[in-house]
């Protein structure tokens, strides 16, 4: 299983930070790095984009599809790919209509349609192709000029149909709050032989683990009212997000951790929760309980 690092791109933190950070997980041994878009936060292609002094992969784990055109999101995509040597991964989702609408205003219609719409638009485009299309959503007659191999595209996919259109179109999920069990018994198998299967994983190392999880379902309260997060902890048993977090002493979390790869992931996005020091003492961690 590969490792990943999150790279936290709102609050107080400058490029600069995120740049240092990037480098630190390099030096960890971590294989990637990736980056969302969060309101107020860092445009995550750019950022990934003006990183030299970072893991071998750089991704968006994710960008909204709603307010990008994916004419747009393809012209920015092959951007980073060329800008990075090749080391870029797109991952898009439709986010929640809470943002879309709640936040940005933008209508929120049939999400898992829409993103199938996109992808047919996105995909040839990032192969260099002419596209002519007219659907529901996008009417299209262009082709790009940008020499730059095709990035692999991942979704964030939870649902049932969200996942019919991940497998057909994608090339893997990018998928959180769900505990192996449900990663091995409903994700894989939805998604079928080949595809990867990228997990974000709240982690901490810890020696209060229930008042890690208790803060974090208390600073992520939201998630339980966004239908497609709340559909996934549902579908798994779980109260509320802070039922994911990965917490404990190091050989807690390490089995813990091992579970994941067992069930399927391909990829594993540390996130790390806790104080400074408790997230510092999981993003050490993870490269030891997978090395190389």
């Amino acid at each position: 299983m590969r490792i990943g690092q999150l790279l936290v791109t709102s609050g107080a933190f400058t490029a600069a930070d995120l740049t240092a950070e990037a480098a630190k997980a390099k030096a960890r041994g971590y294989h990637s790095a990736w980056t969302n878009q969060q309101p107020g936060g860092w445009d995550p292609i750019a950022v990934l984009a003006a990183m030299p002094d970072s893991p071998p992969e750089l991704g968006t784990a994710v960008v909204p599809t709603y307010p990008r055109h994916p004419v747009v999101m393809a012209t920015e995509a092959l951007t980073a790919q060329a800008l990075t040597g090749g080391r870029f991964t797109l991952g898009i989702g439709p986010s929640h209509e809470w943002v879309m609408t709640g936040q940005f205003g933008l209508p929120y219609e049939a999400p898992a349609r829409h993103t199938r719409e996109y992808l047919e638009v996105l995909r040839p485009l990032l192969r260099g192709e002419h596209v002519k299309y007219s659907g529901r959503f996008f009417t299209i007659d262009t082709q790009l000029a940008i020499t730059a191999p095709e990035p692999p595209v991942l979704v964030a996919a939870l649902g049932p149909r969200m996942l019919e259109v991940t497998r057909e179109l994608a090339d893997g999920t990018i998928g959180l709050w769900l505990q192996p069990r449900l990663v091995a018994d409903y994700l894989v198998p939805r998604l079928g032989d080949g595809a990867r299967v990228v997990m974000s994983v709240p982690v901490s190392v810890t020696t209060d683990p229930d008042g890690v999880r208790e803060n974090f379902a208390r600073d992520l309260a939201i998630v339980n009212e966004l239908p497609a997060y709340r559909a996934a902890l549902d579908r798994g048993g779980l109260s509320g997000p802070g039922d994911t977090v990965v917490a404990g002493d190091e050989e807690a979390v390490a089995a813990e951790l091992r579970r994941y790869a067992d069930a399927g992931v391909t990829d594993l996005i540390a996130a790390p929760a806790g104080d400074p020091q408790e997230r510092q003492r999981a993003l050490d961690l993870v490269p030891e309980v997978f090395p190389g």
